[in-house]
């Protein structure tokens, strides 16, 4: 799959050190999508932008015998997705930097791909 890429003079923007960090685990997740990488790496994008946020890149690896790590690079931050397809399992940590981003909206796009049983989640504020 090709990256996706939005180009954003960055070094025009500039963001206090403070922001909000979303972790959620996603559990019993549907395992047809746990280890593909080209529908994971378009999920986080999309989860991504959910957020508010500006994507700068994707990037992925996918694992042997499985599994997937997927993340954005973001002008806010960063936003990271790791697929356990043997346990049914999703970890995803999106930080964004500034307040005008929203990482909770991402939960939403993310249940309906991955479609889990259950989720937990925790939002911390930083800085």
């Amino acid at each position: 799959m090709e990256i996706l890429k939005t180009i954003v003079p960055t070094q025009e923007i500039q963001y206090p050190p403070s922001g909000k960090h979303l972790l959620v685990t996603f559990k019993n997740c549907a395992a047809n999508i746990l280890d593909c990488e080209d529908s994971l790496r378009s999920l986080v994008y999309d989860a991504s932008i959910a957020t508010g946020a500006t994507v700068l890149e994707v990037c992925s690896h996918k694992f042997q015998p499985q599994g997937v790590t997927a993340l954005t690079v973001l002008a806010e931050s960063h936003a990271s997705l790791h697929t356990y397809p043997e346990s049914n399992l999703v970890f995803w940590d999106c930080f964004t930097c500034g307040t005008t981003c929203k990482p909770e909206l991402s939960i939403a796009i993310l249940a309906k791909a991955l479609q889990p049983q259950t989720l937990e989640k925790q939002l911390i504020q930083r800085g």
